[in-house]
């Protein structure tokens, strides 16, 4: 099990994501688990439901969901400069700009959920194949020190967040209209 990183490992706007990690929790068997979750709460809805916005301005499902792909995508690669050793500072990502270009809206849900099935493939190979010094390795990201053992909470945090979202804001509605 990867233990929790200390707050001198991550940024303070990462301290949500870290801490929707369980204590105890292993980040990896929940980023397992959490793909089950996902499926279980997204596929079964419509194209058409899944562009609903729980309010104006507010992301689609879709849009949500291809938000939590690029997000982990980028995450993962941060994991990997990281653990190769990479000491280069690792430049921020501004969120509100991809999601108008990713034109979700635009693809089936059906889609999204399979590129989401392959990223997390992906994520979970290169976190398993992690050794216990990988994961202590540190570099920069968005100005602040940022370590592999973070990043592997803040990827399943991250998901937590928008799982939450999804469960309180999003369907609920969905199944009163």
């Amino acid at each position: 099990m990867i233990s929790r990183p200390t707050a001198t490992e991550y940024s303070p706007y990462a301290n949500t994501y870290v801490q929707l990690v369980p204590d105890g929790q292993d980040p990896i068997e929940q980023l397992r688990a959490q793909s089950a979750e996902v499926k279980l709460l997204l596929a079964g809805l419509t194209d058409e439901q899944a562009l609903f916005r729980y309010a104006i301005g507010k992301w689609s499902i879709k849009e949500s969901l291809l938000h939590m792909i690029d997000t982990e995508r980028i995450f993962a690669y941060r994991a990997l400069r990281i653990s190769r050793g990479d000491q280069t500072p690792l430049p921020g990502f501004e969120q509100d700009d991809y999601v108008p270009n990713s034109y979700a809206d635009a693809r089936t849900l059906a889609d999204l959920l399979h590129e989401y099935d392959t990223v997390r493939a992906a994520t979970l190979s290169l976190l398993d194949s992690f050794t216990a010094a990988t994961y202590e390795r540190t570099g920069v990201a968005s100005g602040h020190a940022l370590s592999v053992r973070a990043l592997a909470h803040i990827i399943p945090g991250h998901e937590a967040h928008h799982i939450r979202l999804f469960r309180e804001r999003y369907l609920p509605s969905l199944t009163t209209t």
